[in-house]
């Protein structure tokens, strides 16, 4: 389409960040703005003007053009129907996007994003998992970074629930990163999609982050931060989302713990707290299937009552709840003063909970 190549152009032209493109778009019809960009110096800049005037910049977007078909991508401009409607709404929605797989333009009412620490605890890793699965389980598509952590959690959430998962990258597409995250990647591409900002050869360079973060935030209804310390990206994924006026939820830990130290102060400063995906559909006004409904808070107690330290599949096994509702319910526990955590990831009743009885 010479709309989608033309915006290609733009997208490819040297130091032009994504608000000085949308300004462009602003003043008129693309094509006239592109034969004329000495008028529009002010945004385009030295290095873009020259580009244009030397025709440097159409033959960049012609060889991109021509790369992202041998490698099966495809090149999605803002202005044709498949490129995601809620995305286009945004602030500074990108030019072009490369995907691969397959895009549906009216699916951001229904799209959750589950981010959070790349360096993520067992517990959290295995409590984003399950939620995403839960969420895609309930006809939800899951929008995460394919970061490690977290992000690699929810993706394999909504696949062990056959749901769609879409992966928003801040590299090129040739250039996945982190790059054992190569097979994940075809996998989401084959149900879902991957999806960047950036053109091919792009690397994982830090400024593309922030930047990815926004597109993940513009994507989705909602945002989820499972685990996330002081200064971890996934805040700036929830300052984009509340910029956008989406809905941001939260995933409470334990205070002495560094990677609740983000999702805690979400939390106290008015994001929603999520102990289960019931809590995520709820808050969307959804109504949650049955299976997701929550069992009786006390088991985990009644597992505990006797005051030996269990592990948490001992936990599971004896009490019968779901992971996430259980790894929900040891977190209330625990900031409750209940239970006490030990190491080696036991959990023990307190001494001075309600209830305690001493083994005899």
């Amino acid at each position: 389409m010479d709309e989608t190549f033309d915006l290609l152009t733009l997208a490819l032209l040297p130091g032009l960040w994504p608000r000085a493109g949308r300004d462009l778009l602003a003043r008129g019809p693309l094509q006239a703005t592109l034969a004329r960009p000495s008028d529009h110096a002010d945004l385009l800049g030295p290095l873009a003007v020259a580009a244009l005037c030397s025709g440097a910049a159409r033959r960049a977007a012609e060889a991109e053009t021509t790369h992202a078909r041998r490698l099966g991508i495809d090149i999605v401009g803002r202005d044709e129907n498949r490129y995601p409607e809620w995305l286009r709404e945004t602030h500074t929605p990108p030019l072009v996007l490369w995907t691969s797989g397959t895009l549906l333009a009216d699916e951001g009412a229904g799209s959750v994003a589950v981010v959070g620490a790349r360096a993520a605890s067992p517990l959290g890793l295995a409590f984003a998992r399950r939620l995403a699965e839960d969420l895609a389980a309930a006809g939800l598509v899951v929008v995460s970074g394919l970061a490690r952590g977290v992000d690699s959690a929810a993706h394999r959430g909504a696949l062990d629930a056959r749901g769609r998962t879409v992966a928003i990258l801040g590299s090129g597409l040739d250039r996945l990163y982190p790059p054992e995250n190569t097979a994940l990647a075809a996998q989401i591409g084959r149900t879902g999609a991957v999806v960047s900002e950036f053109p091919l050869g792009t690397g994982p360079w830090k400024p593309n982050f922030p930047r990815r973060n926004r597109v993940i935030a513009g994507w989705a209804r909602a945002v989820v931060v499972v685990e996330a310390g002081s200064r971890s990206g996934a805040l700036s994924t929830a300052r984009a989302a509340l910029d956008e006026g989406r809905d941001v939820m939260a995933v409470p830990g334990h205070p002495s713990e560094p990677h609740a130290e983000g999702t805690n102060s979400l939390i106290q400063d008015g994001a929603a707290l999520v102990r289960e995906a019931a809590d995520v559909l709820r808050e969307l006004g959804l109504e949650p299937p049955r299976a997701l409904q929550p069992a009786p808070q006390d088991a985990v107690l009644e597992v505990l009552a006797r005051g030996v330290p269990c592990g948490v599949d001992e936990i599971q096994q004896r009490s019968g709840l779901a992971l996430p509702l259980l790894l929900a319910r040891l977190s209330e526990l625990e900031l409750g003063g209940a239970i006490e955590r030990l190491p080696g990831a036991l959990f023990v009743r307190a001494r001075s909970g309600p209830g305690y009885t001493r083994q005899r």
